[in-house]
């Protein structure tokens, strides 16, 4: 068996583990694979022409895009970063070299996200004026892009909205943080602009599994349960409005407010 022929089975075994969650197992195998790409010359930064290249060069791409897979579910930031920078400059070394992966559109899509929920949005759009625009209709690069623009609008429902609809589990796993603290921001947002609230409206508004949560939250953060209202309290400030009556409303005030705290 040829060294490239072990290598591509240990490769298997990478994705295994790392499917299964296995991640410890997956991170030493990685290691292990890391060590035998150093071994081909087919690859940069030497890029030697040989009788294999094209499968070690393909092969190669292949490793570093699985570790980029691989570091989006271990949720490490430092791993992330290093993971996406390499098989960034894996893309741009072998732009010449090899056929545009299927798979790159969807990694750079990831690496949005990712640096979105970082909040580096100064990278994010760096990056994003770095990818052609042919690749702006990808669907996950697209979810990135709708996503930081709802963001920036402070449109927070339709924030959440998206968090439950992902292109993919990998996305999910970026955006598991956010939908908490987003739910929180709305949440901020309704106690600050409002005396009360029915809790049928803050379970659309917060987007919850049942009004039974939506009860529990509002234990949570103090909030009074009266019949079918939350009572907000307001310590330190007037209420700038009554009771929401309707859900668009409510979705127009938390623009609004977002709006004012940037102008501010």
């Amino acid at each position: 068996m040829s060294a490239l022929q072990n290598a591509l089975k240990d490769l298997e075994k990478f994705k295994a583990a790392y499917t299964s969650n296995d991640l410890n197992r997956a991170e030493t195998i990685l290691g292990e694979l890391k060590l035998k790409l150093i071994q081909l010359t087919s690859l940069p930064p030497i890029c030697e022409k040989t009788l294999s290249s094209a499968q070690e060069l393909s092969f190669g791409r292949d490793c570093y895009e699985h570790a980029a897979v691989y570091s989006v579910r271990t949720k490490d930031e430092a791993t992330m970063e290093r993971c996406f920078t390499q098989v960034k400059a894996f893309y741009a070394d072998t732009r010449s070299l090899l056929p545009k992966s299927d798979q790159e559109p969807i990694l750079i899509g990831l690496n949005l996200l990712r640096l979105l929920v970082q909040n580096r949005i100064a990278e994010f759009h760096t990056e994003l004026e770095l990818i052609p625009v042919d690749d702006h209709a990808n669907p996950g690069i697209q979810y990135a892009i709708q996503l930081d623009q709802w963001l920036m609008e402070g449109a927070y429902n339709k924030v959440l909205q998206a968090t439950k609809a992902v292109p993919s589990d990998l996305h999910a796993l970026l955006l598991q943080d956010v939908a908490a603290t987003v739910r929180d921001e709305i949440a901020s947002c309704c106690e600050k602009a409002y005396e009360k609230l029915r809790i049928k409206d803050a379970h659309k508004m917060l987007l919850m599994e049942s009004e039974v949560a939506v009860k529990g939250y509002a234990i949570e953060h103090a909030w009074t349960i009266q019949e079918e209202y939350i009572m907000f309290s307001h310590e330190e400030s007037a209420s700038l409005a009554k009771e929401a009556s309707s859900l668009s409303l409510i979705n127009n005030t938390l623009v609004y407010a977002k709006e004012l705290e940037r102008i501010v």
